[in-house]
């Protein structure tokens, strides 16, 4: 994430990074419910009021855990639970005006803590942390110390490791501002949580904007060096369908990190055009997804890096939604949901099969603390990492 306290280091890393571009140039369905109109959930009364809360049931451990409601002027809402600070529905207008939820996710947080959803680990919706992504072998050093990771993706590490953010409970504070209703997480990873050195404090405030934007800041500080990179995990079905393979995509990216066949970067930012990685122009998921082994599963480097700048953009025909995302981050992986199997069933009983949605999590590259050429994830003390994304939506009649 664009970590805009600490200017030298990352002023120095995106130099680097624009420096290697120019020589590089010469490196899981959603079903959309239809309702009311989004109109007819507004009220002037929502439109101030905090979100609501409710009862998401209990972990396994007893604990329980509450779902806040987020509404904004125009109906569209977003529900969010303490544990994982998952997004775990986001209901938004289809051109016809009828709300639809538009991410996967489960009815109750037991659904979140199955076997069946342990052992496939998509990460629904869940914020991601400390470290989004792969890092390489599960380690790395910092500062000449050699630190190991859990590895829980074959031979590397993943997404923050066996307990990430993820799953942790997030204490959580509702509240407005100007530009709709906010949730405020906080969650304090301390000092040798799953390996990663110094105690970690995050902040993550989602606030649902009169705009009809999902937006979300993180920031974080620590009392030791350490490697972060939150990003939020959530999978989009726009249209409600069996997969999204018609949803057309656009990322303004000019290169890719390329990856081997663990899905770490080998280092190169290799160029997309008359590839099948380049989404420059629109295209749809399913036109040339055969191409790619796997599927979609990569970071792509976006074209600019310095404020709020677009890292994506989704156009779904039969119902029109439209999803603009734009980030303070460097790069956006982009998952096409790959690895769910049907094993599966989310809301309403919904079984989740291959490409039933897509990601888009707005990033730092993956391995970064293994890779001195990227941009540098490293947080130091007295330094607050800080990271907006926003998802707004909109509709094309």
């Amino acid at each position: 994430m664009l970590h805009t306290s600490r200017s030298a280091s990352l002023t120095g890393s995106l130099l680097g990074l624009a420096g290697l571009l120019a020589f590089a140039s010469c490196n899981q369905s959603a079903p959309a419910e239809q309702n009311s109109t989004a109109s007819a959930a507004a009220s002037d009364s929502t439109h101030t009021a905090v979100p609501t809360s409710a009862s998401f049931g209990k972990t396994q451990a007893g604990t329980e855990v509450q779902l806040y409601t987020l509404t904004n002027a125009h109906g569209l809402q977003a529900t969010i639970s303490t544990y994982g600070g998952i997004v775990t529905s986001l209901r938004v207008p289809d051109k016809a005006g009828q709300l639809g939820d538009i991410v996967l996710g489960f009815d109750n947080v037991s659904g979140y803590q199955s076997p069946e959803y342990q052992k496939a680990g998509p990460y629904f919706g869940a914020l991601i942390g400390r470290y989004g992504n792969r890092i390489q072998g599960g380690q790395f050093r910092l500062e000449g110390q050699t630190y190991t990771l859990a590895k829980n993706n074959g031979p590397n590490h993943l997404h923050g490791g066996l307990q990430g953010f993820d799953k942790v409970i997030w204490q959580a504070q509702p509240g407005t501002s100007a530009e709709g209703q906010t949730l405020r997480l906080t969650y304090t990873s301390k000092d040798g949580e799953e390996g990663y050195p110094g105690q970690l404090a995050v902040t993550v405030v989602y606030t649902l904007t009169n705009d009809d934007a999902l937006k979300i800041d993180y920031s974080a500080t620590t009392d030791k060096a350490t490697p972060v990179n939150l990003t939020n995990h959530s999978y989009f079905n726009l249209g409600g369908s069996k997969d999204v393979l018609g949803h057309e995509v656009t990322i303004p990216a000019d290169r890719y990190t390329v990856v081997d066949a663990g899905l770490i970067p080998t280092g190169e930012l290799r160029p997309v055009k008359g590839t099948p990685f380049d989404f420059t122009t629109p295209h749809t998921i399913g036109e040339r997804i055969a191409q790619v082994p796997g599927g979609y599963d990569h970071n792509w480097v976006l074209n600019q890096t310095s404020g709020m700048h677009a890292a994506a953009t989704v156009y779904e025909p039969t119902s029109g939604r439209t999803m603009e995302v734009k980030t303070t981050e460097p790069g956006v992986q982009f998952y096409t949901g790959n690895f769910l199997d049907g094993t599966l069933k989310g809301k309403r009983g919904t079984v989740y099969g291959k490409h039933a949605g897509f990601c888009l999590e707005t990033q730092h590259f993956p391995d970064s603390p293994n890779q001195p050429k990227f941009p540098s994830t490293t947080l130091q003390p007295g330094q607050t990492l800080k990271s907006t994304t926003t998802y707004t939506f909109g509709v094309r009649k």
